[in-house]
């Protein structure tokens, strides 16, 4: 089903994808536990999802109330709680019952699924092609992956940028320790790499978007040439879940024909509140993202061949030490499409 699976639009997809990156505030239990399982028992229920921000799917769900509209027909309303925000902090939330949904990349997701997950998969949009890889200064005199060795490549510890260069690595033949990872939290990069305290950073869309619409940096490999696997994954409380999945279909189903229609016009899901301040894309960075999102993926359920490729994730991630054993990543994952 899903061996021809479109390419995926960048993180800002659910949250989905270019999102301001803040710890997930802690809300209240959530109303949903107390129902029966598979019903809402005649009430509405809560679902807690981060806040999207400025960009992607559902800000535009928020802004003109289709998202709720849809969601009303299986009994439920979205509560925003906090913002938008790296998988880690969100895995957590999840697991001490203050969100319901989360986004984040099958390689963030396998280092949280290695400790004590509450969560599980049922959505993925296939890795994207164009909007992540290893991003260099103009004018460095990087020019492919082999000079990298000697090098000091800024990536966030156990996620999408760690797996980015370890695989781009990998494809080349470069052993790991030739090239000096220095593990910085996503959002506090930047400042580094443009300071040249990095020579590269291997970094997903949300960030990337900037960089290259300065003028000022490129990718010296992108997803394509690395042959990344990064799928973008949509998590949900495993509780929620048992309880609610008509909740999660209902959800499922409006992504994915939300996604489909971000694909096909992208500049509608851009500033959407705001064109204006920081959470706005502006001037040739918009055009970078629209163009990210154009040659992306939609939402899409999780199959067979998905879950080889998010099994072979999880087998190189514990050949390159990353995690200390081999995540089963197939016992996370909701088939949204077996019937209730």
């Amino acid at each position: 089903m899903n061996s021809k699976r479109p390419l995926r639009t960048p993180v800002s997809l659910v949250l989905l994808t270019t999102t301001a990156l803040v710890a997930v505030t802690a809300c209240g239990a959530s109303q949903s536990d107390s129902d029966a399982a598979g019903s809402t028992g005649g009430r509405t229920v809560a679902i807690r999802i981060p806040d999207p921000g400025n960009s992607g799917v559902l800000a535009l769900g928020k802004k003109d109330g289709s998202l709720d509209k849809a969601l009303a027909k299986a009994g439920a309303k979205v509560e925003w709680t906090g913002s938008a925000g790296p998988f880690a902090p969100a895995s957590q939330a999840l697991n001490a019952d203050q969100l319901d949904i989360a986004t984040g990349s099958i390689t963030s997701g396998i280092t949280a699924l290695s400790q004590s997950p509450g969560f599980k998969f049922f959505t993925a949009v296939s890795p994207d092609p164009v909007g992540e890889g290893i991003l260099v200064r103009e004018g460095s005199g990087i020019e492919d992956v082999h000079d990298l060795i000697g090098k000091k490549v800024a990536v966030n510890k156990g996620g999408t940028g760690e797996y980015l260069l370890l695989k781009a690595l990998a494809k080349a033949n470069i052993p790991a320790d030739k090239v000096e990872r220095v593990y910085l939290p996503a959002d506090q990069t930047a400042a580094v790499f443009n300071a040249g305290k990095v020579d590269a950073w291997a970094v997903w869309s949300t960030y990337a978007v900037a960089e290259i619409g300065s003028g000022k940096a490129h990718f010296v490999a992108d997803g394509t040439a690395i042959g990344s696997d990064n799928y973008s994954l949509t998590a949900v409380r495993t509780g929620f879940a048992e309880k609610h999945p008509e909740i999660i279909k209902a959800l499922y189903s409006y992504l994915h024909e939300g996604s489909a229609k971000e694909k096909k016009d992208p500049a509608a899901y851009l500033n959407v509140f705001t064109d204006v301040g920081p959470t706005a894309v502006t001037g040739k960075a918009k055009e970078v993202q629209a163009d990210f999102l154009a040659q992306g993926g939609t939402v899409d359920p999780i199959g067979p061949e998905d879950i080889k490729r998010f099994e072979a994730v999880a087998a190189f991630y514990t050949e390159q030490k990353v995690t200390q054993k081999t995540v089963d990543v197939a016992a996370h994952i909701i088939d949204i499409e077996k019937p209730t």
